[in-house]
């Protein structure tokens, strides 16, 4: 028999944020945490503005032999676990360390620990080379040292898919609780990829925009002036849990998650499949888990990119799932205030799609502000509304073709 599986701890750190009322409060707000970038100088560079994560101090929670073996995706990975274990409330003490898991997704990896040692290598010899290069860059640290951490020995690895890498690491431990794999995963994502040589190559292929003027103003999904999307970091990190466990230990619980799509699209290394047909699947697969009506969907936390193929076929995809329903869809992009954090950003969002189904809260899209003619969905362009919504999904559309869509249900 399936089990079922609620979301009982939440865990962020991003460019509106470390922890997640900071985050939650300035998204209501629509606030941009987008500037120019700060971590190098990118004078030299075409595209200068990013979604960087300010005043980061991990030595608030680690120690500093932890802080320096691990790469800074990885510390943003423990900072937001120990949070969102910390929120739900969690003593894994007296607990079979075998029935908890960790499964965090990246895309990159500890990419500014290679571009560093590599310097190294070029410069002053093979020698010179760290001896915790490969640890401290493979994208799979950030699960191991979270488990190291605990002490944790359950289902443990990392996802890599581009920027579905976080929805998938949620949607697969959702997949193992279910099945009776472990009662209790730490799921998310963590991405650091701003260093010059990774926004130099993003912005080489044309994928960024280079709005460098106004940095707040550069994403702007769905809107007719929309030139690329902007780089960004941080990590999501989500506690998910077998619900009788939960409800056992009088957890607070912020919702249900009951359905997970994934699709390939079998196409093309970067640009979507026509017309969305990926993402059209990946969602009706997650409302078909869910067993519930189409109709009973109020709202989509969307891709939403900013770039221009990635908002067109999205948006097609959801008004030929949802036909007379799609008009009543709330569907916002949260990467209008924060970017795309690639391997990251799929966790956030489905931390902020949880986050507006417990408290019945959709933020904004913000620069929408001349709507492409084919857009014609309730974008939430006016401000934050109040909803009361029974079920929500978070999309997550990765390179290569990688399409997921996570749902969940009001819990109760």
């Amino acid at each position: 028999m399936k089990r079922r599986v609620v979301v009982t701890g939440l865990g962020l750190v991003t460019c509106l944020g470390n922890d997640v009322k900071t985050c939650w409060e300035n998204l209501l707000a629509g606030k941009s945490g987008i500037s120019r970038i700060t971590k190098f100088d990118p004078s030299n560079i075409s595209v200068q503005i990013a979604g960087e994560v300010k005043n980061f101090d991990p030595s608030q929670k680690f120690d500093p032999k932890l802080i320096k073996r691990s790469d800074i995706y990885t510390q943003y990975a423990l900072y937001a676990s120990v949070d969102a274990v910390n929120d739900a409330g969690l003593d894994f003490t007296n607990m079979d360390k075998y029935r908890v898991g960790v499964i965090i997704g990246s895309g990159m990896g500890g990419i500014e620990t290679w571009e560093k040692q590599h310097e190294i290598f070029l410069t002053k010899g093979p020698a010179r080379v760290s001896p915790l290069l490969i640890p401290m860059m493979i994208p799979d640290m950030a699960a191991g040292q979270v488990s190291i951490y605990y002490g944790l020995r359950g289902p443990n690895y990392c996802t890599t898919s581009a920027c579905a890498s976080g929805a998938h690491a949620i949607g697969l431990s959702f997949r193992h609780i279910s099945s009776g794999d472990a009662d209790v995963i730490i799921a998310g994502g963590s991405e650091a990829p701003i260093t010059a040589y990774c926004v130099a190559a993003f912005a080489n292929m044309g994928a960024l925009s280079k709005r460098n003027d106004a940095p707040e103003k550069a994403s702007r999904p769905f809107d007719k002036d929309r030139n690329g999307f902007v780089i960004a970091e941080g990590s999501g990190i989500v506690i998910l849990e077998e619900l009788e466990q939960a409800l056992k230990r009088k957890a607070k619980i912020y919702c249900e998650i009951s359905g997970f799509g994934l699709t390939g699209d079998g196409y093309h290394i970067t640009a979507p499949a026509p017309e969305g047909e990926g993402a059209y699947e990946a969602m009706r697969r997650s409302i078909e888990e869910a067993g519930i009506a189409k109709e009973e969907i109020d709202f989509i936390n969307s891709h939403g990119t900013s770039t221009d193929l990635n908002d067109l076929t999205e948006t097609q995809a959801i008004k030929k799932l949802f036909d007379d329903h799609a008009p009543k869809l709330l569907v916002n992009s949260t990467k209008s205030m924060m970017g795309h954090s690639l391997g990251a950003t799929g966790a956030i969002e489905f931390i902020v799609t949880c986050l507006s189904v417990y408290q019945g809260k959709v933020h904004p899209t913000i620069n929408l502000d001349n709507p492409d003619e084919e857009m014609t969905l309730d974008y939430v362009r006016e401000g934050a509304k109040d909803k009361k919504i029974r079920a929500a999904i978070s999309n997550s559309l990765g390179f290569g073709g990688h399409n997921t869509s996570l749902l969940v249900k009001t819990y109760g």
